[in-house]
């Protein structure tokens, strides 16, 4: 390693997982090129990698903030492109980061681009899921379990239903840091294999628990979800009162799979899959998106969520290159219906290039991985740049439409967030 070479992070090289940094290297020759490296192990012990090649100014300087790449994971100015552009040498790997409770660590470094790339200089960047003060408690009650994260202070805040399909506590933790009480809880609590039916109820006793948590102040909750999660959520707001708010990320607009019941009688049949429709490409993953049956068939209207019963707002979110289903279709159906019948409660936000995997940002972008339903990979769709500008944006658009949606006391919640 070069004693004159420097690489930092700044403001800090500690911070939270959705936050940007940004790398500087000092102490190269003017005009210098060099290749910018970042690495990173998931919880799975699958390590992911990008590379950049820069040009140093006449100071000997590269700022990733005003620098653009030449070439290599991505090109251009892409401050954060070495997070987002990282990849695994396996194929069809998703970056595993579900427990909050464990940071991630990137290595920054920057090497000579001649020879075998000596390397010049190294930092590493600890990202936190978890705030100062923010408490994860697990919870196993009645007929639902999931993790409970609530902000440091007395509150009120506002509260918030994470439906992940597979638990992961990352979305929900990171929701808690900016102020919000969030409750994870999965879709799937079980095996597969073992699903037969999906009741409502089970959603509706997490929804009450939240309600009843000390710190929470606002007068019905907010769901996030995606997926799978975006057809649960959207019969909550239809059947369940004191839903005030949903944010549905790349879901269907029919109940998907399963037959679901609530209150020991079935409402919605569900929307079948025909296996026959799936396009296999040669990377070996499989696109899905053509293998769900159409919802407005006359043979399938009875899976249709009625979203017009929803009272609460809707916030719709779509990716117009989602290989898992067609989500912007979806969203322009409930739209067109939601207006026939006279409501204004929605909005909806479209990402053209974007895919399937919607997240908080900054993290590794996947293309392609195991399906935990189908038990095969299959592409997620979404052009890595675009997609990850799409995270950003819609990061922040979640949360000022949560606190626009759930407003507690007012004075004394906008002091809490």
């Amino acid at each position: 390693m070069s004693s004159q070479v420097t690489l930092r992070l700044l403001p800090n090289a500690r911070c939270l997982y959705d936050e940007p940094v940004q790398v500087k290297v000092a102490g190269l020759r003017p005009r210098q090129v060099v290749t910018m490296r970042a690495r990173s192990t998931d919880e799975k012990g699958v390590v992911f990698s990008s590379s950049a090649t820069y040009r140093a100014d006449e100071s000997g300087e590269i700022d990733l903030d005003r620098d653009p790449s030449l070439g290599g994971s991505y090109v251009g100015v892409e401050p954060m492109g070495l997070l987002w552009s990282m990849r695994s040498d396996a194929p069809h790997r998703y970056f595993k980061k579900d427990n909050a409770l464990q940071q991630q660590m990137v290595t920054f470094s920057v090497h000579k681009e001649e020879g075998e790339g000596k390397m010049l200089a190294e930092a590493t960047n600890e990202r936190l899921l978890m705030g100062d003060g923010v408490s994860r408690l697990p919870i196993k009650e009645g007929s639902f379990q999931g993790v409970l994260f609530t902000p440091p202070g007395d509150g009120p805040f506002p509260a918030v239903l994470d439906l992940c399909s597979f638990m992961s506590e990352r979305r929900a933790c990171l929701l808690a840091n900016k102020g919000f009480v969030v409750l994870a809880v999965p879709v799937y609590n079980e095996k597969i294999g073992t699903f037969k039916e999906i009741h409502l109820d089970r959603f509706e006793e997490a929804k009450d628990f939240l309600q009843r948590q000390p710190k929470v102040g606002s007068k019905g909750i907010g769901v996030v979800s995606r997926s799978k999660g975006g057809d649960i959520a959207l019969t909550l707001a239809a059947f369940v009162p004191g839903v005030e708010a949903v944010v549905w990320i790349n879901g269907c607009s029919a109940n998907l799979g399963f037959p679901l019941f609530y209150k020991s009688h079935q409402i919605l049949s569900p929307l079948l899959f025909d296996p026959s429709k799936v396009i296999r490409t040669e990377s070996g993953a499989t696109i899905i998106k053509y293998g769900v049956n159409n919802p407005l068939a006359e043979e399938n209207k009875g899976s249709l969520i009625p979203v017009e019963q929803a009272e609460g707002r809707l916030l719709f979110v779509a990716s117009e290159d989602d290989l898992n289903w067609d989500s912007k279709g979806y969203v322009d159906e409930m739209v067109e219906r939601l207006k026939h019948h006279g409501k204004e409660n929605f909005e909806s936000l479209c990402y053209p290039k974007a895919g399937h995997l919607l997240e908080p940002p900054y993290g590794p972008h996947c293309t392609s991985s195991l399906h935990g339903l189908a038990g095969f990979p299959v592409l997620w769709g979404g052009e890595s740049k675009a997609h990850s500008a799409a995270e950003v944006h819609l990061w922040k658009k979640i949360q000022e439409f949560f606190r626009t949606h759930l407003s507690c006391d007012a004075a004394e919640t906008e002091a809490k967030l």
